[in-house]
């Protein structure tokens, strides 16, 4: 089953960003504190990362940058959310993410773009 890490310090999203993606037949995986994560994806790798940008005193983009420039993590997709930045003009910058998806979502953009990043990435 693949395995989907979605990292928000906002509670009542991740769980419904677990609801969503466990209702479309993904494992998932949530984490309310950004300073984990590299921790969290070397322990066990997930299949796509889902990131908030405004994460308390951290920036998703820097840990995405993090995530993307490590030869260990780098393949694995990372899709950006935010409802208070627009970091679609750096997805080619190094370590940017793979995509961008602002707040509120979607369900079928967010599910669309998680599609799109896992068969990318296979």
């Amino acid at each position: 089953m693949t395995r989907i890490l979605a990292v928000d310090d906002d509670r009542d999203i991740l769980e419904v960003l677990q609801y969503i993606l466990e209702d479309s037949g993904y494992e998932v995986e949530t984490l309310a504190n950004g300073q984990y994560l590299l921790d969290k994806i070397s322990q066990n790798p997930p299949d796509l990362i889902l990131l908030d940008i405004m994460l308390g005193n951290l920036d998703g983009r820097d840990l995405c940058r993090k995530v993307k420039t490590n030869k260990e993590t780098h393949n694995i997709p990372v899709i950006l959310i935010s409802a208070s930045h627009d970091v679609s003009q750096s997805l080619n910058q190094i370590g940017a993410p793979d995509d961008f998806i602002a707040k509120p979502f979607d369900i079928d953009v967010l599910l669309g773009s998680i599609s799109r990043q896992l068969n990318t990435a296979a």
